[in-house]
């Protein structure tokens, strides 16, 4: 884990990589950490901006995505992706069908004592 408060996240990226960036970056802090988030990214990586924390990211020339690589930017926001009610019931029966699957094979490892300590769901 790298906490981008206590290390060069970017660098550290760099070096794991052997520069060549990763996939994809989704970044809930905002301001803090947009530019070095951008700079992790490899040519035609994605970058999913979806909170502020520190505070908006300034206007961005589209130009910069081109020049780092032909990169991709999106800020989702929820409201669009269940704009409709068919479209909330198909996302939310999605993620509950995940979870549902998983707490089945959790609960028979919990009663098989396959298991120690806390069992965490993650969809």
């Amino acid at each position: 884990m790298i906490l981008y408060t206590q290390a060069d996240f970017e660098a550290e990226i760099k070096r794991l990589t052997s520069g060549r960036g990763v996939d994809a970056v989704y970044d809930s802090v905002g301001q803090t950490t947009f530019d070095k988030s951008l700079n992790c990214l490899r040519p035609r990586g994605y970058m999913v901006l979806f909170g502020q924390s520190s505070g908006p990211v300034a206007p961005l020339n589209p130009q910069i995505l081109n020049a780092k690589g032909s990169l991709f930017l999106t800020r989702p926001t929820l409201v669009h992706y269940i704009a409709t009610r068919d479209e909330l019931l198909e996302r939310a029966g999605d993620v509950l069908g995940w979870i549902v699957a998983e707490a089945g094979a959790a609960h028979r490892k919990l009663e098989s004592r396959a298991t120690s300590g806390k069992l965490l769901l993650i969809p």
